[in-house]
Parts: structure tokens; sequence; C-alpha cells
């Protein structure tokens, strides 16, 4: 038994201790990428449906994130970016974070497929399976392929919101599914190149530990070449447009050129800047994503106008 299996905590945690469990933070990005899936979608939504399906979205990505922690409770412990948890810092026993992903996984889902169709709500269910089962409890600790494989968990929300405008799958949302699946391999490479020793210590099979850095470059520059194009012909699509196509050539000029300097780059040199540019790549990588969806969303409110 573990210290976090012994962990009998106190009585009752505070109510910021349980959000944490959801991952707010991370899952603001994917509700978002959601969000602007169903707005652009060709079959308008009410208003009001639109918001309480976006909020059941977000509340099965919280359900996935509580189920993500409760699982690598063992793992956060040891690494130094979450070690901070609830769990690893004792504020959450591991059974209440169980209890309280099942819960939101079965609400989620329910009240999905009653406020918008049951096909969006089986895309959610399965989202959440793919992230809690296939992602956290098998990719992850055994390929280094994990990240991009289990990419997909995040890459299916655009998906889900516009499955719950349409009823079904249309090409625009495959290339937003595309759009993010191959943005998620350079995004989180990016962070393991000056991150390495965390995944190390949790015996994470991370490409930069299995294969080292140098591959792990070669990879982040490859995937930013594969992703251009998926983001580039999103904007010849019934949802593109030339304000959606002039922001995505700057951004994937810009990722490119950030993704051919991390190649350039040795590790005597990242060591003795602090890792500086794969650092600036990876906020680069977070603004690209937003900026993606966003252009998405301006371009849609243009072309109403």
């Amino acid at each position: 038994m573990t210290d976090i299996d012994a962990y009998h905590g106190p009585a009752e945690a505070g109510f910021g201790d349980y959000v944490a469990l959801l991952k707010p933070r991370v899952m603001s990005l994917v509700v978002f990428t959601a969000f602007v899936g169903l707005w652009i979608a060709p079959q308008p939504m009410n208003p009001f449906v639109a918001f309480c399906a976006v909020l059941f979205i977000a509340l099965g990505g919280g359900a996935s994130g509580a189920l993500n922690m409760w699982y690598d409770a063992d793992i956060d412990a040891v690494m130094k970016r979450t070690a901070n948890r609830p769990i690893p810092a004792g504020l959450v026993p591991k059974q209440d974070a169980l209890a309280l992903g099942l819960g939101l996984s079965l609400l989620s889902v329910m009240m999905l497929g009653l406020a918008a169709n049951w096909f969006a709500a089986g895309f959610l269910a399965f989202t959440i399976f793919f992230y809690a089962v296939v992602y956290t409890i098998w990719l992850k600790r055994s390929t280094p392929q994990n990240i991009v494989i289990g990419g997909a968990a995040g890459a299916f929300p655009p998906m889900i919101g516009w499955a719950c405008a349409t009823g079904g799958i249309g090409l625009e949302s495959l290339l937003m599914f595309a759009l993010v699946f191959f943005w998620t391999p350079p995004h989180f490479w990016a962070l393991a190149l000056f991150m390495k020793e965390d995944y190390h210590k949790a015996g994470i099979p991370m490409l930069t530990v299995t294969h080292g850095r140098a591959a792990t470059r070669r990879h982040v520059f490859g995937y930013t070449l594969v992703l251009a194009p998926f983001a580039i012909w999103l904007g010849f699509t019934s949802v593109g447009g030339w304000l959606y196509l002039s922001v995505s050539a700057v951004l994937n000029l810009l990722f490119i050129a950030g993704g051919w300097r991390i190649l350039r780059r040795s590790e005597d040199q990242a060591i003795a800047d602090g890792y500086r540019v794969e650092k600036k790549y990876f906020r680069l990588s977070l603004y690209y994503l937003f900026l993606h969806f966003l252009a998405l969303l301006a371009q849609h409110w243009v072309g109403a106008w």
C-alpha cells in the first residue's frame, strides 16, 4: 500500500480542492475548441441550449481530469510539476476523485444527450473513456507514442461541439480534429524537453526519456510540417475564409520557424540558457491553438455580418 492509498485526510476538503481535480486551466482550452466547433457549425442552435451543451462538455472534460488524477496520483507525487495537485498534496482522498470523476461522467453524458442529441452524448462518453482508460491507464505508461495516440482525446471536443449542432460529422470537424491532433505532440514534447527529469523520475516513457532530446527535437520540427497543411486546408472549407487563412499562415510560419530553432539547438546551448527557446516555443504553442480557433470564430462572425 502506498502513502497515497493509506491517506485518510481531513473529513471535508475545500470546494476549491475538488475544482482543482477537474483541471480547469487545462480543460479551458479544450472547452473553447468545443464551443467554436458548436458555434460555427452550419446548423444554428438556440443560445440557451448551446450554453447548456458547452457546460455539459466542460463537465465531461472535468470528469476526465478527475479520473486522470485518481489513477496518476502515484506519479503526480514524484513529479515537480504535479506534486501540488490535490491528491498527492494530501488534500483529497483518491476515492473521492474516483467518485467525482465517475459521477460527473454519467451526469455530463446524460445531460448532453437530453440537451443536444445522443450522438454527441455518445461521442462525449467515448472521449471520456479514451482519455481515462486508453490514454491514462494504458498508453501513458507503456509507449513513447502516448502523446501521439492519446492526443486524440483532446482533439475530439470540437467534433463533439459540431455534433451537438449537426447531429453528425463533417469535413470541417475532421479538420478541426486534425488541427488539434497534430498540434498535440510538438506542444507536449516541447514541455518534455525542459521537464525530462520529471518524466524520468516518474517512469513515464516520454520520447525524451526513451529516445533522447535530440530525437525529440527532430520529431517536434517534423510535426510542425505535418500540422501546417491541415491548418491551412481548414481555411478552404465552409468555415474558413480570408481572415482565418491570414491568421493561420502567420501562425504556421512562426510555429515552423520555432520548430526549426529547436531542431538546430544543441543540448549544451539549451542548458546554457535554461531552455529559453524551448519554453518560448511551448508558450507559442498555446497561442497557436487558441488563435486558430479564435480566428475560426471571428471568420464566422465576419460571414454573419
